[in-house]
């Protein structure tokens, strides 16, 4: 047998940089020399002298590395490292089996077990040095890597509890700016109006809202602040108190006359004084486009602003469709401007369409947006089938299912739609 080289000692790790080995041999001769050579390459050393004792030490203290004779009585190296192997531990050990065999059917056999790395007998000091050194290399590195791994995790774990708050607060949110729109059809005489608002997140910039001062009387309004989320959506429930209807002393568009009753303004007044509130607040960059009509139910007789807002869709009776509107500012973006107003009359059967742009922007499944022209297809073939949320819940689930497969609304949808006389008329 040839000479053990023993090379000279190196310093030892301490304290928690200490590293621990565990050496399995049959042979007290063979363990006491890896021990001596273990101990100076700055390892804690354990011994053992059957593969039953070593997976004993290895449940009690887990080694970094493991040196074990391949030839033992009873349990074999090759046996003890499957079952190493099998032991249930946090981090990973890395096995080195001693052997005098060196065939390649040898080492596959061994590297099935389960073993790193193999040493040849008579063991060199310089090369178990090196290989356990490279073992302890892993080992930290698994260890370090495990550590990331837990500090990744704890701080996912932070952060999906502030998901859940944020997802809590905005639930909470899309139900307030759900409130903000508490009647969603509402009938006066002959005539309805229906509401339909879906934001493209939790909450969005759209609103669309009535409210009606007398009998005959309605204020109709169609409203898309720019951008999207929660600074739109405050936004929004800033412009549904100016325009309350369940407080009509803070409804800008509503004029207390001597007898305490209220009035229907002009809706180019009202158009210039919400965009001179907008104007003025400091801080808020948003604007809004705003379709707003004002209507009398009993003439047939309509008022309409078009700020910047999607033209207003008319679908007669017949059939035949009219955009309404040539444009115009939207509210909030300059401080001094005027609106024109577009007058035009309802007859029995017509229906009156406002919209946001989140239809007309969808990409469709060809690749291209809806469009206007696409808009009105849909507005009149829904017509023909549904009346008042109906129509607009049909039109909506066919804008969603015409859309690209696996797409999602990149805006909010929203519209008010308004059936002059239709009401006991059956469908038309």
């Amino acid at each position: 047998m040839q000479p053990l080289a023993i090379p000279e000692p190196l310093p030892s790790p301490t304290g928690a940089e200490r590293r621990r080995a565990l050496v399995v041999d049959d042979s007290r001769a063979q363990l006491r020399v890896m021990r001596i050579m273990l101990e100076r390459a700055g390892f804690e050393v354990f011994e053992a002298q059957s593969g039953p004792e070593a997976l004993a030490l290895c449940c009690a203290m887990p080694p970094d590395i493991v040196v074990s004779d391949w030839i033992m009585p009873g349990m074999d190296g090759l046996e003890f490292c499957r079952r190493f192997r099998a032991l249930p531990r946090e981090g990973y050990g890395y096995f080195i089996l001693l052997t005098s065999k060196s065939g390649k059917d040898d080492i596959a056999q061994g590297l099935d077990s389960g073993a790193d790395d193999f040493l040849t007998k008579p063991v060199n000091g310089h090369e178990l040095r090196a290989r356990v050194n490279a073992g302890a290399r892993i080992v930290a590195m698994q260890k370090e890597l495990a550590e990331k791994n837990r500090q990744v995790t704890e701080a996912l774990a932070e952060l999906q509890k502030v998901h859940d708050a944020i997802d809590k607060d905005l639930r909470q949110a899309r139900t307030i700016q759900e409130s903000l729109v508490p009647e969603r059809v509402r009938v006066f005489g002959r005539t309805r109006v229906s509401l339909l608002l879906r934001p493209c997140g939790h909450v969005g910039g759209d609103l669309v809202g009535m409210f009606s001062p007398a009998p005959a009387r309605l204020g109709l309004y169609s409203i898309d602040v720019s951008g999207h989320g929660i600074t739109s959506a405050m936004v929004t429930a800033r412009v549904a108190g100016y325009l309350s209807s369940k407080f009509p002393d803070q409804n800008i568009a509503l004029d207390r006359r001597p007898d305490s009753r209220f009035a229907l303004r002009p809706p180019d007044e009202t158009a210039q004084m919400l965009n001179a509130r907008l104007s003025a607040d400091p801080g808020v960059e948003e604007y809004l486009t705003m379709a707003y009509v004002v209507g009398d139910l009993d003439s047939g007789q309509m008022q309409m602003v078009q700020a910047g807002h999607a033209p207003p869709l008319l679908l007669r009776a017949d059939g035949a469709v009219e955009m309404l509107g040539e444009g115009g500012l939207p509210i909030g973006l300059v401080d001094d401007v005027s609106y024109d107003t577009v007058r035009f009359a309802m007859r029995p059967g017509d229906r009156l369409l406002l919209y946001s742009d989140g239809f007309t922007e969808a990409v469709m499944q060809d690749g291209a947006m809806l469009g206007e022209e696409g808009l009105i297809d849909l507005f009149r073939d829904c017509a023909t089938r549904a009346e008042g949320s109906e129509l607009l819940e049909d039109m909506f689930w066919r804008l969603t299912s015409g859309m690209q497969r696996g797409a999602t609304l990149g805006d909010d949808v929203s519209a008010a739609l308004l059936e002059f006389g239709v009401v006991g008329r059956g469908r038309t």
